[in-house]
């Protein structure tokens, strides 16, 4: 099948062969065709699969006719929200890429940037707008953003959505929206909250599924180091210094985490850069685009940081830390081995990671190779380690003081 059976206009095709893409994914096939229609759809898709295209094309194709309305007199007619800023940036660019020849206009929106210039441009008026849910509900409340338009509302990578705590925000903005309007729900995984989400708002969806969420791809080694937690630094070193080549990415769970190793293979000269949730986003962005561009090959991130940010050429992905969502395993590694290229997942396992990685084996249905051969081998009868407090309990509840002994203290200021 290509772009031209899906009824898509001239100018849209256009767009979409100049950026290179000839046929259309297995889940741009599926879903364009009910979303021209106007159906309700819940679509089951990892990243990486094109499902950006299967909602954005559809999109530009409806409002079409509507481009010329003058640029003060535009209303939102497309809402997308995303999770993430990287993500919205990232929508925000396939837009921008898909609609070079039509006059539809395209803003996004996300907090931890300045809030005037987003207001400048939402007060020109444009036709779809790509937001985080914070900053949405911030200028919705300022009345510098207008819903009552809107005639088609995405909710994209909806499962990370609701795990961020999203879901009040997210029902406030479906009610904001028209009643009439068409709901696209996109997912990695549909688990129960995203299918309770789904039976509250959506109306007779249609649901397409790509790919199980279980697939990982062929074209992905995936390796296994039995390690114990405190010499993972050291044989992460290993790993880079002998092992693992080219540009990789490195997860691991916590912000902190990130830091600490970031600091530990800048001190032994790697080229490292580091995305987390404390970062404001230029400086995501610029790491981002560092790493895009060669200056650096190494880059550190947690996964809430690192979902949907778009890395084609990626050698290899280490799982410092192992998720213990068996999923985010699957997410991590798909990163590799995009468009038929191979790469090397990298797992590395302490004593209290072991149920990980069972969990992780029985969903990728998947024995993963464990390399025993190198320098730090965990003993296999190693047992999880559990801080024990030495100290017998007070039996003085904490924090209470005397008055009296308020009164002794000295103070030093």
């Amino acid at each position: 099948m290509s772009f031209k059976d899906l009824q898509l206009n001239k100018p849209i095709l256009r767009a979409i062969a100049e950026a290179g893409y000839d046929n259309p994914t297995l889940v741009q096939e599926k879903t364009i065709p009910f979303v021209l229609e106007k159906k309700d759809v819940i679509v089951s898709a990892q990243t990486g699969t094109g499902k950006t295209a299967a909602f954005a094309l559809p999109i530009l194709q409806s409002l079409f006719d509507y481009q010329d309305a003058p640029k003060n007199g535009k209303k939102i007619k497309a809402l997308i929200v995303s999770p993430t800023r990287e993500l919205a940036v990232q929508i925000f660019e396939n837009f921008k890429t898909y609609s070079t020849y039509t006059n539809l206009r395209t803003a996004v929106i996300f907090g931890g940037t300045s809030i005037e210039p987003q207001k400048d441009i939402l007060n020109k008026g444009v036709d779809i707008l790509i937001a985080t849910p914070g900053r949405l509900l911030d200028l919705h409340k300022q009345d510098i953003v207008n819903l009552d338009y809107v005639e088609t509302l995405v909710l994209d990578e909806a499962d990370l959505m609701l795990d961020m705590g999203f879901i009040d925000d997210v029902k406030k903005i479906e009610r904001l929206c028209t009643k009439e309007k068409q709901i696209l729900l996109f997912s990695a995984t549909i688990p129960y909250k995203v299918e309770q989400l789904a039976n509250t708002i959506l109306k007779a969806p249609e649901r397409i599924e790509v790919a199980p969420n279980s697939s990982t791809s062929r074209n992905i080694n995936q390796v296994l180091y039995y390690v114990p937690k405190r010499n993972k630094i050291e044989l992460c070193l290993h790993l880079l210094r002998n092992t693992i080549k080219g540009s990789i990415i490195i997860f691991r769970r916590t912000k902190f985490g990130v830091d600490k190793l970031e600091k530990t293979l800048l001190k032994n000269g790697y080229k490292v850069d580091s995305i987390h949730g404390d970062k404001t986003q230029n400086l995501r962005q610029e790491a981002l685009n560092k790493f895009k561009n060669g200056y650096v090959n190494i880059l550190i991130a947690t996964d809430v940081a690192a979902r949907g940010i778009d890395i084609n050429e990626l050698d290899a992905v280490i799982n410092f830390d192992l998720p213990n969502i068996p999923e985010t395993y699957v997410h991590r590694i798909g990163r590799t081995a995009r468009a038929g290229k191979s790469g090397t997942a990298y797992s590395l396992c302490s004593a209290d990671e072991k149920t990980y990685i069972k969990n992780i084996q029985q969903l990728i249905q998947l024995q993963l190779d464990v390399v025993e051969d190198h320098p730090y081998p965990l003993d296999p009868k190693a047992k999880p380690i559990v801080h024990k407090s030495n100290k017998t309990g007070s039996k003085h509840k904490k924090g209470r003081k005397s008055e009296a002994s308020k009164k002794k203290k000295k103070r030093w200021y």
